[in-house]
């Protein structure tokens, strides 16, 4: 039996990051082989309402995962978050804070050849802008 209060967590043998809960095995006989790195910006540790939302999508009409990582993920966790996906696909990271005025919604598309090779990283930086007007042409999201 296992303990609720305590689920099991898995890092990343490389980088030693947490590895966001169901994100390996995506695709049936295709190997975890890229390892997509969200690196957020220490300024942006205090927000209160952001959230990156994380998507797989094995093919453009299939949806294989999403998952919500809130900021305050990452200030529980400074050795960080990452997710795993086969080389194949297309990773999409959109950084949300619904609490300025606008809120700021802006999305990045990772597309994973499947060329890739086995072990490959890919860094994924978020950095919110510190005053929210004009949000969505400050906002850096970079692979």
């Amino acid at each position: 039996m296992t303990d609720a209060s305590n689920p099991q967590q898995f890092k990343s043998a490389a980088s030693n990051r947490f590895v966001v809960p169901g994100w390996t095995n995506l695709v049936e006989g295709m190997a975890d082989s890229v390892e997509v790195q969200l690196d957020l910006d220490h300024n942006d540790h205090g927000r209160q309402q952001a959230s990156l939302l994380v998507e797989y999508w094995a093919t453009n009409a299939d949806m294989t995962l999403q998952s919500i990582l809130p900021v305050r993920a990452f200030t529980s966790t400074p050795e960080g978050w990452c997710v795993f996906v086969p080389a194949q696909g297309r990773v999409l990271v959109r950084a949300v804070d619904p609490q300025p005025t606008p809120p700021v919604l802006v999305s990045h598309w990772i597309n994973i050849d499947p060329a890739t090779p086995a072990g490959t990283t890919v860094n994924v930086k978020v950095s919110f802008p510190s005053e929210p007007t004009n949000t969505s042409s400050r906002l850096s999201l970079n692979s």
